[in-house]
């Protein structure tokens, strides 16, 4: 069968259609973010609370259910929904704040990412809605009683969803044009009992008239044709477009503009307010909201009791186009059509799949494009507020992010979590597009890019870590993660995208100086990196200085540059293909990374060191002001690490480029003589080249530790901190004591909010780098390295054996045992038993150490959606012994 998916890529491509203009880009939670907050010292959640979200216009963006915009976020659609019983109109997903939070901010709700494609051609959501009152009380109340040492209370611990007590909401896009959207909400009543149901499929115009000047503030305009009415929307910025919706109990206009009544105590000028929809649905009254018959906000409203069982379908198009009959059998051919076509995309991902995986894998890049999203972010205007509104408090012209006032976001980008993490995070983005590249490699490429962007990147060559603080140091996987996008589209098209590589590297190059400049403190190839993107890992915040005043040489930071010298080199001979003048730059980073393999080996006798030979271990050295040093004994994957730094140069790619390869063998030959310890090991010409950070009698100890279940290796993958830590590590410094120990599930330490925890749980990021280490090793090695699999064992595999089982043990996290449950649902098999929720899988940010349960945000699909590569991976070995 043709993949016409495939060929809408090309036509957007080539420039042919914009199928990309429209797509799930309105973010879950624009509420309580950095970017809506005006405080003079950066209180956000608490400045713009979910409670206002409802009545206050936002300056930045728009939030919704189930949403979708243009690329610029103009004009939005998402639904609305009333049981009868709420204190509120359900708009928007509700959440704890972090401060309210036992384990930081958490999204309390029920909602699945099921279908999208690369184009948004097909998309399907699914909202599971309590027929009850909404335990919004309930919910924080609990969760405010609990400590860290306590479990969070989450909404199906309530109980507002037994007896299926629901609805299921399905709302489906298909596009029959790049301008023509087909909307199809189904509403299903799961419950024996009839229960009573209200619908808002919402169009929202966002708010700029309000903060700045606008040629033409947009308008919704009813009209009516052949007795049918519909809305047209004339907006300045997005052009001309009709929403064509079937017969309503009622429509309703209002304005997309702040209730200062509501929430500033001040006089209103108008009625027509934000929250006027809330307030006719919850109070009966329509009157108010019926009267206009235009606005910047409308909803059809559909009122309708469901018998047990029975669902209902509302039909809606937006389009450019006038249609006289938008609801035909053409609608629903339509929409057949792009289910099948969604279908056939994603089993031709991995077609030797299981039945299971292809499940698996299919909602993992639902998640993966549902979570793009509009990020609008102009530090240097947010820092002086809008001048058509109140100024904000001059404090801020020196608080948060005041030093990147260079920094302009306007652009579609990969979230973590659009609940949870609705803005972007360096390092993540770059796992996601190893992901993206699977489906949408363009995509991919122009992701990456935009990180290096002057409107992004720092003069100085900084990327932007995060909106909480720009300036925190995320580990620099931008080139590896450039190199896994080149692989798999060159995998896939026979042609590696070099102009692509050659732009990331000039880029790049910067960057790489910054790391230099900025975090070699003492100028020996040892680097002080902050937290690194590893939270609550150390046993004291690394993002804020050292005890006593000192520097923390790290492990991770050292192995990060050393990674990056090593994919810097491979895109220098890769870009050298094509354009010889490269070939110089290869030599720098070999030199670079040698030094550094160098500083990270070596032991001299006279001072404490990161490689301790006894325990067959890194391990950070802290270095206090007056010259004493001291290891720093902590078993995690900061040490661990150290593996992932390796590159395979082949013989053949060696002979390729006889500059770089006399300077190899002049440095083997001339300069490691001076060096004190031997990188380069077992070279010889005509041979392959390993460069690896871990010299080879290292590495047997380190994979040791790796591959022992009662140290790293859980039933699901590596583990973050070595088990052994159940008996806590202490250490005093500057006569203050210090302690980390093995917490498998939720973080008991309040570091970064507490909502995240590195000292014990199963990261899919991580794993997914030593997978690919074990790899190049394997490669190296030609299959005749062996080691025990699991330590302790008589197994003996070689090193990609291992590789696709640490595969194995990550796909096992959500896929059925046995017994019909997924590990990521441990503690709610009872609910995920049942037939509507036995096939719905989340993509959680973490995972527990011991029995696989999903920990951390539940939508966190961005870097987890790193199983999808797995399972394709895995996919092409056989499918012997993976059921």
């Amino acid at each position: 069968m043709k993949n016409i998916e495939k060929e809408r890529l090309a036509q957007h491509q080539n420039e042919e259609k914009d199928w990309l203009k429209w797509g799930p880009y309105l973010s879950e939670r624009q509420w309580g973010t950095v970017r809506e907050d005006y405080s003079a010292h950066g209180d956000a959640w608490n400045y713009f609370p979910h409670d206002h979200a409802r009545s206050r216009a936002y300056r930045w963006g728009e939030d919704g259910i189930a949403g979708i915009s243009d690329r610029y976020c103009n004009v939005c659609f998402n639904i609305a929904l009333w049981n009868g019983k709420d204190p509120i109109l359900k708009e928007r997903l509700f959440g704890l704040t972090g401060p309210q939070g036992n384990h930081g901010e958490d999204v309390k709700e029920l909602y699945y990412y099921l279908e999208n494609t690369p184009t948004h051609s097909y998309m399907k959501h699914l909202y599971k809605y309590p027929q009850n009152k909404f335990p919004y009380n309930e919910l924080v109340d609990e969760n405010g009683k609990r400590n860290r040492y306590d479990l969070e209370y989450e909404i199906l611990d309530t109980g507002v969803f037994d007896n299926d007590a629901y609805f299921d909401v399905f709302t489906e896009y298909a596009k029959a044009d790049d301008n023509d959207l087909l909307i199809q909400i189904t509403i299903t009543n799961r419950n024996k009992s009839a229960a009573e149901i209200h619908l808002l499929p919402t169009l929202t115009m966002r708010n700029h008239w309000t903060f700045k000047d606008m040629s033409k503030k947009p308008v919704i305009n009813k009209k009516e044709r052949d007795n049918s009415k519909y809305v047209h929307i004339d907006h300045p910025y997005t052009g001309n477009y009709n929403l064509y919706f079937e017969d309503a109990d009622h429509l309703l206009f209002t304005e997309n503009e702040t209730n200062r009544e509501t929430v500033y105590n001040q006089k209103n000028k108008h009625p027509f307010k934000k929250d006027l929809f809330h307030k006719a649905v919850i109070s009966g009254d329509y009157a108010l909201a019926t009267q206009n018959d235009h606005g910047t906000k409308f909803a059809p409203l559909y009122k309708r009791e469901l018998k047990g069982g029975e669902s209902i379908t509302v039909k809606l198009r937006l389009s450019e186009k006038n249609i006289a009959n938008p609801f035909g059998s053409t609608f629903d051919n339509i929409l057949i059509d792009r289910r099948q076509e969604c279908a056939l995309f994603y089993n031709n991902i991995a077609p030797k799949a299981t039945t299971e995986e292809r499940k698996i894998l299919t909602q993992a890049f639902a998640g993966l494009l549902w979570s793009k999203q509009y990020y609008n972010y102009e530090v240097e205007r947010w820092l002086k507020g809008d001048s058509k509104t109140s100024q904000p408090p001059e404090e801020r012209l020196k608080g948060r992010n005041s030093s990147w006032k260079t920094l302009r976001n306007h652009d579609i980008l990969s979230m973590p979590d659009k609940w949870e993490y609705p803005w972007y995070a360096a390092w993540d983005s770059a796992f996601h597009c190893a992901s993206f590249a699977l489906i949408d490699p363009e995509f991919a490429k122009d992701q990456l890019l935009l990180f290096t962007k002057e409107w992004y990147m720092a003069p100085n060559g900084q990327i932007p870590a995060y909106e909480w603080n720009f300036s925190d140091v995320n580990p620099p996987v931008q080139a590896w993660a450039a190199l896994q996008i080149f692989k798999t589209d060159r995998k896939e098209n026979g042609k590696g995208d070099i102009s692509f590589l050659k732009r990331m590297f000039n880029k790049l190059s910067l960057n790489f100086t910054w790391w230099v400049n900025r975090l070699d403190r003492h100028q020996n190839n040892v680097f002080q990196g902050g937290f690194l993107g590893l939270d609550n890992i150390g046993v004291f915040d690394r993002s804020h200085g050292v005890p006593g005043g000192g520097t923390l040489e790290q492990v991770d930071g050292t192995a990060w540059m050393a990674l990056y010298c090593l994919n810097m080199l491979e895109m220098s001979l890769e870009i050298a293909s094509e354009d010889d003048s490269y070939e110089d730059m290869a030599t720098k980073y070999f030199g670079h990374f040698v030094f550094i393999a160098e500083a990270l080996n070596k032991m001299d006798s006279d001072k404490v060191n990161t490689w301790d030979h006894e325990e067959g271990f890194f391990y950070d050295r802290l270095v206090m002001e007056d010259g004493r040093s001291t290891t720093i004994k902590v078993r995690s994957i900061v040490g661990m690490l150290s593996i992932a730094a390796v590159l395979n140069l082949k013989s053949s790619t060696l002979n390729k480029f006889p500059k770089f390869k006399a300077s190899v063998l002049w440095f083997k030959k001339y300069r490691m003589e001076n060096l004190k310890y031997v990188v380069i090991q077992e070279y010889s010409d005509g041979e392959d080249l390993l460069l690896s950070l871990v010299p080879k009698d290292r590495m047997r100890p380190l994979l040791k530790s790796l591959l022992d279940e009662k140290e790293f290796l859980s039933p699901y993958g590596i583990r973050s901190l070595s088990k052994i830590h159940e008996t806590p590590y202490q250490i005093k410094i500057d006569g203050v004591d210090y302690s980390i120990n093995y917490e498998p599930a939720e973080s008991t330490v309040s570091l970064f909010g507490g909502n995240s925890n590195w000292r014990g749980p199963v990261w899919m990021p991580m794993n997914y780098l030593f997978i690919k280490a074990l790899q190049e090793y394997y490669e190296y090695s030609n299959g005749n390295m062996t080691v025990e699999y699991p330590t302790g064992t008589d197994n003996q595999l070689n090193l990609m054996e291992v590789s696709i089982e640490l595969s194995k043990r990550l796909i096992k996290l959500f896929d059925l045992d046995e017994h019909g449950n997924r590990p990521i649902n441990k503690l709610y098999e009872k609910y995920y038993q049942n037939p509507h929720f036995k096939d719905l899988v989340l993509f959680y940010e973490y995972f527990h150490g011991e029995n696989g349960r999903g920990l951390g945000a539940s939508h966190q699909t961005g870097w987890t959606a790193l199983v999808a590569n797995l399972i394709e991976e895995v996919s092409q070995t056989g499918n012997a012994d993976r059921a």
